[in-house]
């Protein structure tokens, strides 16, 4: 990893409370990033901002930074710190992992400030996260659909709410929430009254609107809006038939050897494809998709994370948001049929300043999004050849075979005796 990703800035030279000093320098935090350099300035003077940048680069810990400082420096008046406190810092995420990153990022920089952060999000945990709302909280980190529901029960309240932060919000859109968010939105205060933050990888033009319609005059600030993927990802794309993607993907991992490795794919029948010959083949690989069980999620997580699980297959719900550090391979099996999704896909890897590599591959299925990939990014993308002749040979995968299911979920179990083969004449 290099420092070449980093500004001029230092975070010292910034008007910070001393509890945020420290639990940046205890990250081991001392330049800005420039998303961080240009978007700070202007928070911490209370106004507000939308902010562009390039995923891994910072976002994260700008609006966490500007957030503790903005009610740091304001006295907790209205909860009086009892019991039945409510929230004074509200973040939305589209995903339940990206939350959760939040969440732990909020912990580390805010060792020291003493503050309750509580987690609001679906799959897993209902009962426990109403709990600790309910105990009361400083900080609200979740995704929309579980915020709302403990909302309309009265879990908590918005009329507190002194810092609003929208995380990925063109992801939002994506994912069909913005009717959720718009909801949320006109239960807080009037937007002149608390500090609003919208940052993303991309600002749309929906986006925007969003941002003006419910913020107070934002500053726009796109940090190189022109170089849509980090400099340290180097790309490359193989063109193989259908029938050759596995054997292909199966080489190639064997040629990366121990490194971190993701791979992409559209559908989530094909994520269990390709686990399932991965593991028939002796790697190491598990798939991560929308409707895995929550547990299951952070289990392969953080199996991932600490390097016992070599290879994450995912879907397009595991390109945003997730913090993986020392991914070093991406690999698109599937071209993705959005364009932004090969950026969010792609930067996974090279973050913060390191290098990786992606490669994609151009089947007969998804090669027509190629072009459109292309026109986004501004350039082509280096081809790199293979020699069929020398793709490994592969053991098939066992079919697993399911017991029909019932509409109720239950597993099928017929009284009725098999037919005999001998019939009567």
């Amino acid at each position: 990893m290099t420092d070449s990703h980093l500004s001029k800035l230092k975070f010292d030279s910034l008007q910070l409370h001393e509890d945020i000093r420290r639990g940046i320098a205890s990250e081991g935090f001392s330049f800005c990033t420039p998303i961080q350099a240009y978007t700070l300035p202007i928070a911490l003077e209370g106004r507000d901002v939308a902010g562009q940048a390039q995923t891994g680069t910072g976002k994260t810990a700008a609006f966490l930074i500007a957030a503790y400082q903005n009610i740091l420096k304001s006295p907790d008046s209205k909860n009086n710190n009892n019991q039945s406190k409510q929230p004074r810092i509200f973040i939305l995420a589209p995903t339940r992992e990206l939350a959760i990153q939040i969440a732990k990022d909020a912990e580390s920089l805010g060792k020291y400030t003493n503050f309750k952060i509580a987690l609001a999000f679906g799959g897993t945990g209902y009962e426990q996260q109403r709990r600790t709302i309910e105990a009361g909280i400083d900080i609200l980190v979740g995704t929309p659909g579980r915020i709302i529901d403990y909302f309309k029960q009265g879990v908590f309240k918005l009329d507190q709410v002194e810092v609003v932060v929208l995380d990925e919000a063109d992801r939002m859109f994506d994912l069909g929430f913005i009717k959720d968010i718009r909801y949320l939105l006109r239960r807080l205060p009037k937007p002149d009254k608390r500090l609003n933050m919208l940052f993303s990888a991309t600002l749309s033009h929906r986006v925007m609107e969003l941002a003006y319609e419910h913020m107070n005059e934002p500053e726009l600030i796109r940090v190189e809006p022109d170089k849509i993927t980090a400099d340290g990802v180097r790309q490359a794309i193989f063109f193989p038939s259908n029938k050759e993607k596995i054997p292909l993907l199966v080489g190639l991992i064997r040629e990366m050897g121990t490194s971190r490795i993701m791979v992409f794919v559209n559908t989530k029948r094909e994520a269990d494809r390709v686990e399932a010959w991965l593991q028939a083949n002796s790697i190491e690989a598990r798939a991560i998709s929308g409707d895995v069980p929550q547990k299951k999620r952070l289990s392969m997580l953080t199996q991932f994370q600490s390097g016992k699980l070599a290879v994450l297959i995912g879907t397009d719900v595991a390109s945003r948001g997730l913090h993986i550090p020392d991914v070093q391979y991406v690999v698109n099996y599937d071209l993705p049929q959005d364009r932004e999704d090969y950026v969010h896909r792609i930067g996974r890897t090279a973050r913060a300043g390191a290098s990786g590599d992606a490669i994609s591959f151009g089947c007969e299925t998804y090669a027509m999004s190629l072009p459109d990939i292309e026109d986004y990014i501004g350039y082509k993308i280096p081809v790199a050849n293979y020699d069929s002749s020398i793709l490994p040979e592969l053991t098939k995968p066992t079919q697993r075979r399911k017991s029909p299911v019932h509409r109720n979920g239950k597993k099928h179990r017929s009284n009725r005796k098999p037919k005999s083969n001998n019939h009567p004449r």
